[in-house]
This record gives structure tokens, C-alpha cells and sequence, in this order.
């Protein structure tokens, strides 16, 4: 009953995500000025609301012993390290949108499981946030974004999983290389993927030529067409030295990092939940 609780919470997170990067779209269209400022005031109530709830799943999750202390304790040296990259991110400036958070969040993911990828991307934010002074109105939709490809990745693990089974590859000693190709793509993906939906907090507000900004009252095709050339004009070359990073970091440390972490996840007894 408290992994259901626990599943049901990790849900509605999900959900305050979805809702909070949307509802600007259906609110009345009153002055924009008005509009974007009680957007960026939402955004403290937002990052309360999603830290709560995913508190809340932790804390019934140990109750239950779906998790361990260990877990909670690897859950935080993870993140203070993935944190302090960020730092060094700021102090040393990269090309484009590379940053090299990301790969320690999707590769966690991947060997701990979904909720466990989730908790570390938003939590990675929040924090690398807090110390490198990058807490604004848009954290917690970059919270949410990283949650959300921390949660995916433990998908990626079922998934290989479930395929080396069948072709009857399974053991503990199989050879890595096909899930860290797979991990390179989806970094990839994701590189791209971060950037276009972290777009959307203020894409409703943005100002330019009427092909690429949001009018309210058009219809879904035309605000994704217009959404789509916003991007490709503003974004893409930006997002795609994140992708290129990720991948790249992904194939350089990818299997270390999963073999350190699969020990330590073998030697601390953690249950792997690849559901979200």
C-alpha cells in the first residue's frame, strides 16, 4: 500500500509539472505584463509543492522499506558532487548549453531506478541552484525537466534489461557497450529535449514575429508550428552543445560510472524500482 501511496505521489508531481508549464496557455488573456508576473509568482508556490511532495514519497518509502537509509545517503553524495560540477560550470563558462550535469543525473537513473533518477534531478537543481545563485522564477520548471530525465532513464534500464534477457545475454558480467550506445543517444535526445520544454515556461509571453510567438485563441497545430520555428531560430544551436556534450561525457565515463554504481547498489541490497 505505501509503494502504491508512494507511486500515486510521484504521479501527482508529475502532473503539478505538466500543469504548471501549460496553464499559462487556457488562463484569460488579460494584459501580458499582468500575466507574466503572476507566472513568476507562482514559481516559489511551484518549487514548495514539488520538494513536499517528493519529501513526502521519501519519507513513506522508508517507512515501508522500499528504500534504505544507504539509498537516501548514496541520494545525497550524488548530488552534492553533481552540484558542485554545476559550480565549476559557472566558474569555467562552456560552449552553448553544455553542462555537465546531466550525464551523472541520466546514469543514476539508469542504475537506482526511476524515482531515484527523479528525486536527483530535481534536487540536483534545486541545490546547484541555490549555491551558484541560479534560482529565478524558472528553477523549478528546470527542477521538473531534470527530474523528468533522471525518471526516464530508469526506463532505459528495464528496457535493456528485459531485451539482453531475451536474447539471452543476461548475467552480471555482460558486456556494457550496447546499453551505454543506448545511454549516449538518449542523452542526446534529452540534450535537446531539456532545452525545448524549459522553453515553454515563457514561450507565452515572448515578444518577436507573429510566426513565432503564441497569440491567444489559435489552435494546437499553429502553436506547435509556431512553437517549432521559435525553437529551430532560437534554441537549437544553443541545446545541441548540451546534446553533443551529454553523449560525448556518456561514452567517455559512462561504464566506470555504471560499474561503480551497480557495486554499490549490489553491495547496499537497493531495490530498483524501474517504475515511476
Amino acid at each position: 500500500m505505501r509503494r502504491i501511496v508512494s507511486g500515486m505521489i510521484y504521479g501527482l508531481s508529475g502532473a503539478v509539472g505538466v500543469l504548471a508549464f501549460l496553464y499559462p496557455f487556457f488562463v484569460p488573456a488579460t494584459a501580458e505584463t499582468a500575466r507574466w508576473v503572476a507566472h513568476g509568482q507562482n514559481a516559489p508556490l511551484i518549487t514548495a509543492a514539488l520538494v513536499g511532495l517528493a519529501v513526502l514519497a521519501l519519507t513513506i518509502e522508508l517507512q515501508g522499506q522500499a528504500i534504505s537509509a544507504k539509498m537516501v545517503a548514496m541520494l545525497g553524495v550524488l548530488i552534492s558532487i553533481t552540484s558542485v560540477l554545476r559550480f565549476i560550470e559557472v566558474a569555467i563558462p562552456m560552449p552553448g548549453g553544455f553542462s555537465p550535469v546531466f550525464a551523472p543525473v541520466i546514469l543514476a537513473g539508469y542504475v537506482f531506478g526511476s524515482r531515484f533518477g527523479f528525486l536527483m534531478g530535481a534536487f540536483t537543481l534545486l541545490v546547484s541552484g541555490l549555491i551558484t545563485g541560479g534560482v529565478g522564477p524558472w528553477l523549478p520548471y528546470q527542477m521538473f525537466t531534470a527530474g523528468w530525465a533522471g525518471l526516464t532513464a530508469g526506463w532505459i534500464s528495464g528496457g535493456m534489461e528485459w531485451l539482453v534477457h531475451l536474447m539471452g545475454r543476461s548475467g552480471p558480467h555482460r558486456s556494457l557497450r550496447p546499453d551505454i550506445a543506448v545511454l549516449c543517444v538518449f542523452g542526446f535526445v534529452w540534450g535537446l529535449l531539456y532545452g525545448a520544454i524549459i522553453n515553454v515556461w515563457f514561450w507565452p509571453f515572448a515578444m518577436g514575429p507573429a510566426e513565432q510567438t503564441w497569440s491567444p485563441g489559435i489552435g494546437l497545430g499553429e502553436t506547435l508550428a509556431r512553437y517549432g520555428t521559435f525553437y529551430l531560430v532560437t534554441s537549437l544551436e544553443w541545446d545541441m552543445a548540451r546534446a553533443v556534450g551529454n553523449g560525448a561525457l556518456i561514452l567517455l565515463l559512462g561504464a566506470p560510472v555504471v560499474r561503480a554504481l551497480t557495486r554499490f547498489r549490489r553491495r547496499f541490497h537497493f531495490e530498483v524500482h524501474a517504475d515511476a
